[in-house]
């Protein structure tokens, strides 16, 4: 998380600009402030490819990885964030963005890079992020990133289920009454939990893992699908 410092009139500006961003998003109080580096993938670009495309740049440590590395500064609110990278603000509500998890937070190493996700902001743009050069920083941040996307998603999403509606998650869907992926379709007193492992989303049923289906960069929220998992198997509320 950013410290106390001195502020340039730069520093001002920025805060200003973000603060009226989040502001008519009505994005509410400023929880925490954190270092981060973003990348925003061209328009015509599907998600998943642009995601694998950084990744493997990333991972290679070439001169493309260096043009991506751009710092960014994260902005966490009680209803969504704000993105302030290259001079421009982006927007995430927590209520209406998708996340895709593309690799887990880790120690960050410069020649490596640091886990990454993507949002979508609320004109319907994807950002990618990634660690800082702060060690601690990423985990923090995607653990209020996780929290606050659950917490604004989860009630919308029971309630849907209890209309009778089919929620999906990559390949995987569900109901209020059961579960379903490839010929996998079982009742909700079978299945126990869901995991992200090797960057594939594998269920359990019956005490038996199975996967891979859908990697983790395919799965919307897949905390949300997670916590929906947690909430109907024959270990939650119902």
């Amino acid at each position: 998380m950013t410290g106390p410092g001195p502020r340039t009139p730069g520093d001002e500006l920025l805060l200003a600009r973000i603060s009226a961003a989040a502001g008519r998003e009505r994005l509410g109080r400023r929880c925490a402030t954190y270092k981060g580096v973003a990348h925003t993938p061209h328009a015509k670009t599907p998600p998943v490819r642009a995601v694998r495309r950084l990744l493997a740049q990333v991972r290679h440590g070439g001169p493309a990885a260096a043009r991506e590395r751009d710092d960014a500064r994260l902005d966490l609110y009680e209803r969504g964030m704000t993105v302030a990278v290259k001079g421009r603000i982006h927007v995430v509500r927590y209520d209406t963005t998708s996340v895709f998890r593309t690799s887990p937070p880790r120690p960050y190493d410069p020649s490596r890079g640091g886990g990454a996700c993507t949002l979508t902001d609320v004109t319907g743009r994807r950002v990618v992020l990634r660690g800082g050069p702060e060690q601690g920083d990423e985990a923090r941040w995607w653990e209020g990133i996780e929290r606050g996307v659950s917490r604004a998603q989860l009630p919308a999403a029971l309630a849907a289920l209890d209309r009778g509606e089919r929620l999906t998650f990559g390949d995987v869907w569900l109901t209020s009454e059961e579960l379903g992926r490839g010929e996998i379709r079982v009742p909700w007193s079978r299945v126990r939990r869901v995991r992200l492992r090797d960057g594939s989303v594998e269920l359990d049923v019956d005490g038996t893992w199975h996967g891979p289906g859908s990697t983790a960069s395919e799965v919307p929220n897949p905390f949300v699908l997670r916590a929906l998992v947690e909430h109907l198997g024959p270990d939650g509320a119902r």
